[in-house]
């Protein structure tokens, strides 16, 4: 590990030379590259720093206890090499933490699917505060929300909605967000007063661009027609919704949220590379078995993640066994501690088979 983080220092201190450089400054493709660069390997070397800190501390500590027969400077070397020997074992695994290898999806932007399930207009109902919940949570990083595809059930409800998250480092927090939602509470729709329980389907998907996705125009069928429902005084006077259907997976994706053709496409085609990218990371994720078991949030779309107990006042991961007694505070967009839950477990699990592998 230590010969690897010397290797790092130095990559380090290549990438701020070049970036100091007017050939480099002028490009600015490489310049950016570079940029990202520093980016990720700053942290790494900071921590590793503090590392090398910590063990001259306790070298320095350990020569005065030697040396010295001053019983008062003895005990402050005492003192100053235990605390830098706790730090050092904080260190080292978090060290440890920033070495594991990243998910080259992490920075990227995400797109939001959110799909009523069993429970009829309650599943439709509890999907639009999924997406209020969410709506919430990113506002506290000043990410942009946007809608992409929705389809209402006429009482405030989302049968289907689909949106992007715009912002840094988005993927790697929402990711954890795929799966099947449960919602056990008493249905404004049911007059009996009974509990019933609802659930609705989370997809999460990091933005693909051009380069990540081809598409062979001879694979689409692009279909306009008028726009209908919700959506402004031009909706149902112009041909502005584009309807794209990709012929060889059957992908359907149809686009009506802006009033301008071009943009309702462009929409649609961003939508459909990011599908495709999905499916192709699925794949990946299918055939690497062993890595799928160290990674949570990203496997299986049918499986049951999250349950939202209205009565008990209570919301429980089952990924993890995390149950939070702040259910009011998790709808108004406050999931700080279950995602940061997630992501140290999945580190934790990524550690072990690391370990394993050692």
């Amino acid at each position: 590990m230590f010969d690897r983080l010397e290797e790092l220092v130095d990559k380090l201190d290549t990438i701020n030379n070049q970036l100091s450089d007017p050939d480099v400054v002028s490009d600015q493709n490489k310049f950016r590259k570079l940029m990202k660069e520093q980016s990720d390997l700053s942290p790494i070397v900071e921590k590793y720093h503090e590392y090398k800190d910590a063990k001259t501390t306790i070298d320095e500590s350990l020569e005065i206890l030697e040396e010295e027969n001053d019983e008062e400077l003895r005990e402050m070397a005492k003192e100053e090499m235990n605390d830098a020997k706790s730090r050092l074992e904080t260190i080292e695994q978090e060290l440890k933490i920033l070495l594991l290898p990243k998910d080259p999806n992490d920075s990227k932007n995400v797109i939001v699917e959110i799909r009523a399930g069993a429970g009829g207009d309650e599943a439709a109902l509890f999907a639009y505060e999924i997406y209020r919940m969410y709506q919430k949570y990113v506002d506290q990083f000043k990410w942009k929300v946007e809608l992409m595809s929705v389809n209402e059930n006429g009482i405030g409800g989302f049968k289907e909605a689909v949106f992007m998250i715009t912002g840094d480092g988005a993927y790697s927090k929402m990711k954890y967000e795929s799966g099947v939602h449960r919602v056990q509470r008493i249905p404004k729709t049911e007059s009996g007063g009974r509990i019933h329980t609802s659930t609705v389907t989370v997809a999460v998907m990091p933005e693909a661009e051009e380069v990540d996705v081809e598409i062979n125009d001879n694979d689409i069928r692009i279909d306009v027609m008028r726009a209908s429902g919700n959506g402004g005084q031009c909706v149902n006077t112009t041909d502005s919704a584009v309807r794209l259907t990709h012929i060889p997976t059957g992908i359907v994706i149809y686009s009506q949220t802006e009033k301008s053709q071009l943009q309702n496409k462009a929409k649609a085609f961003a939508l459909l590379r990011s599908k495709l990218y999905d499916m192709e990371l699925q794949k990946q994720h299918d055939a690497e078995a062993a890595d799928r078991k160290s990674q949570i949030g990203t496997g299986d779309r049918s499986e049951k993640i999250r349950t939202y107990n209205f009565p008990e006042g209570r919301v429980t991961d089952h990924r993890i066994k995390l149950t939070l007694y702040k259910l009011d505070q998790i709808m108004n967009g406050d999931l700080n501690e279950l995602i940061d839950s997630l992501i140290a477990a999945d580190q934790t699990a990524k550690l072990a088979q690391v370990n394993e592998e050692a």
